[in-house]
């Protein structure tokens, strides 16, 4: 894994999922609609199909976001927050409030700012794995189409009153081997995204505080890092 994904890797959800999750608040009654047999208990297809169709009629959200790192081999944790907004297409801006680190992509292009050390990675969004995990929040992707599904026991993973779906790409990638999608029941929103990496490093994103569809200022996603950051670009 190269330096930009490691950091990449710290940063992101792309994607919770994603890193990434997101979460959004609207009313999607006539999107979570009842499973075609009364009663029946939802598969992972289903509650795919559910979340997939809540993000591709939403076009801007912005929420608060918790982050936590956990490298498997020392167990240290990191843990960051801040705020993020997703607009459609192919677009999203990270603030990170606790260090000052900042991630954009314009559509075109995904920029990682690292504050402590003074650089800023730059690479090709479809060279660039992360992004690629929670593509389908910014209107490109489909989840079905891109992983192989499997449906969780929300129970055993803390997570009652929702569901809870482990999506692996089905191309592999070295930047991370699953992704888990924790969802709403009620409202087919993502309330929290983990990435999984080939290492056994844990990502996890838990966003709080959705606003939709929301106006955004095409400046959101443009960002001029300080005078004498180094630019890696990838």
């Amino acid at each position: 894994m190269t330096s930009g994904n490691i950091v990449l890797g710290r940063c992101l959800a792309k994607i919770g999922p994603l890193v990434v999750s997101l979460v959004v608040a609207l009313s999607v009654t006539r999107l979570w609609a009842a499973p075609r047999n009364a009663g029946a208990e939802l598969t992972a297809q289903d509650i795919a199909q559910r979340v997939q169709a809540f993000y591709d009629n939403t076009k801007t959200f912005r929420a608060a976001f918790k982050q936590t790192y956990v490298i498997r081999s020392t167990g240290i944790e990191k843990k960051s927050f801040g705020d993020v907004l997703f607009a459609k297409p192919g677009k999203m801006s990270w603030r990170y409030k606790n260090n000052g680190n900042r991630v954009i992509a314009d559509g075109r292009l995904i920029r990682v700012y690292e504050e402590e050390n003074k650089q800023m990675f730059e690479s090709d969004m479809g060279k660039s794995a992360y992004p690629a995990a929670l593509s389908f929040l910014v209107g490109e992707g489909k989840l079905q189409q891109s992983f192989a599904l499997k449906k969780l026991d929300a129970r055993q993973m803390k997570f009652e009153g929702g569901f809870v779906i482990e999506a692996k790409p089905k191309e592999a990638t070295p930047a991370y081997k699953a992704m888990i999608l924790y969802v709403d029941a009620a409202t087919a929103q993502v309330r929290r995204v983990l990435l999984v990496d080939a290492q056994g490093n844990r990502n996890r994103f838990d966003f709080s505080s959705p606003t939709v569809n929301t106006k955004v200022e095409p400046t959101e996603f443009t960002f001029a890092p300080p005078s004498g950051t180094q630019i890696i670009r990838q």
